[in-house]
């Protein structure tokens, strides 16, 4: 046994042996990390604007603290953003990140000195569990691939701006630089296909043990290297035994996938957010992830169906009940305060707390990774209506992940009152309007991960039949403007 397996075995138990000191007495972590979080934000202005030297329970934040989204905590960020310090945390962010936004663009989510370490040691413990639990520290033998965003930054006021996980490609720890593939260089490429076959060409002679990324992204490499090297992955790269992946669910890929790789690999699900790292698989065995209790976060959660009350109950991580939807409701020491993330969680276990990503709160699409939402396919098709004679009765979105032919793509079913005289310049229009919507999208259409969107016209009342079919014709019943399935585009069909 080498000495990097042997050293990487007892790191991993030392770590194991960490996170169940945590583990196994929740409520006292979490009430530590509370306790810390309001401590040290006393003086910040978020802080004195809601009295934090008056906050000594979890009953007194809820009082002083609503919930909020990034658009209602805007006002604070912008103050930030601008350079001005001790506005949600003590002094100034390292770094803003870069993420999609619902209303007003981009949204900058703030990270911080004491944020950061936590991103880098959640990804790093994951392996070390894996390695723990089965023994199995061949990896760290050979290479490790994690197909991530440039890490080229911009500056602005002392802070700088990137995505997340060009940021992250900044804190890799010394011991993996030289198992860390692709080179900097490549890893730059802003183009993602130029980068895929730059990344294709300086790993496919390696030995690769561990591949990391969003599942389109690394279904797309796959097929390169596939290409290139007329072999399943399985053969090209005869050590490769981990994937690891986060953002989407990975159903939808994991037969294509195994079907590129020529066999079964185990594999790592990842929770990580601009907003935070949440949740790691901790186990092969245990359905979920191990919700991260002792990480600069502060947990609260709503039922999902009441998170647009005015006043939602809020429950703290000892009041959660296993197979409730939950919202995931965050503060942190980024300066996120009673953060709406978003992200619904079901619990798969309460001994340890380990959690499933249920979805969003609203409907959405992220096949991709893209985060559309429903406000933006309803401004988009608004925009690509305007100045024309064009009218729609109803309209879905869906992905198509598996096409026949060519790269997946959105879908857009429409029920026409009206149709277009050219349908290719009316699929164009609305391609167009997405990309300035989602900026995720944008990308994936210029990567060419995906092709631009396809409109597809269904037949008259075909909408109503649907909603026929399932009992909700009529009364408040609505047709989801998109899904992140194809349940309702194949009934259409």
């Amino acid at each position: 046994m080498s000495v990097k397996k042997i050293a990487a075995k007892i790191f991993a138990k030392k770590i194991y042996t960490k996170t169940q000191k945590w583990a196994n007495n929740p409520i006292e972590a979490q009430q530590k990390v509370f306790n810390d979080l309001i401590l040290q934000a006393q003086n910040t202005q978020f802080g004195k604007d809601h009295d934090f030297n008056k906050i000594k329970s979890f009953s007194d934040f809820v009082k002083n603290v609503p919930i909020r989204d990034y658009e209602e905590l805007k006002p604070y960020v912008d103050r930030t953003v601008e350079g001005e310090e001790n506005i949600l945390w003590k002094g100034k962010p390292l770094y803003f990140a870069k993420t999609s936004g619902t209303t007003s663009g981009a949204k900058y989510i703030p990270l911080t000195k004491e944020s950061m370490p936590f991103h880098i040691e959640a990804a790093r413990n994951a392996i070390l569990h894996y390695i723990h639990e089965t023994g199995n520290a061949s990896l760290v033998d050979g290479k490790m691939i994690f197909l991530q965003g440039s890490p080229i930054l911009e500056e602005k006021h002392g802070i700088k701006f990137g995505r997340l996980s060009g940021i992250v490609a900044h804190f890799v720890p010394n011991y993996l630089q030289k198992n860390r593939m692709p080179s900097w260089q490549t890893n730059c490429i802003e183009d993602w296909e130029t980068k895929i076959d730059a990344i294709v060409g300086e790993t496919i002679e390696e030995d690769m043990r561990v591949i990391s990324g969003i599942p389109a992204w690394v279904q797309m490499y796959f097929e390169k290297l596939h290409q290139k090297g007329n072999k399943p992955i399985g053969e090209l790269f005869k050590n490769f035994n981990l994937f690891i992946y986060g953002g989407v669910n990975y159903e939808p890929y994991r037969s294509k996938m195994e079907n590129l790789i020529g066999r079964k690999v185990d594999s790592i699900e990842l929770f990580p957010a601009s907003e935070g790292f949440f949740a790691y698989q901790d186990s092969q065995k245990a359905k979920g992830m191990l919700l991260l209790l002792k990480a600069g976060i502060f947990y609260e959660f709503v039922k999902a169906e009441e998170i647009f009350n005015d006043q939602p109950k809020r429950y703290t991580i000892g009041e959660v009940e296993l197979g409730v939807n939950y919202a995931l409701i965050i503060s942190s020491n980024a300066g996120l305060w009673a953060y709406n993330i978003g992200d619904t969680v079901q619990f798969t276990s309460l001994q340890p707390y380990r959690i499933i990503v249920s979805g969003r709160i609203k409907h959405f699409i992220s096949a991709f990774g893209e985060h559309v939402i429903g406000k933006e396919v309803e401004a988009t098709l608004q925009k690509a209506l305007e100045n024309t004679n064009i009218r729609i009765s109803e309209f879905t979105v869906a992905p198509q992940i598996n096409p026949k032919e060519g790269l997946p793509y959105h879908e857009w079913f429409i029920e026409f009152e009206n149709e277009p005289e050219d349908f290719a310049v009316f699929a164009a229009a609305i391609d167009a309007e997405m990309r300035k919507q989602n900026m995720y999208y944008d990308d994936l259409i210029i990567g060419k991960v995906l092709q631009k969107a396809v409109i597809t016209k269904v037949q008259k009342n075909a909408f109503q039949d649907y909603m026929k079919s399932i009992g909700k014709l009529g009364g408040q019943n609505k047709i989801p403007r998109l899904s992140n399935d194809r349940i309702i585009a194949d009934k259409l069909i």
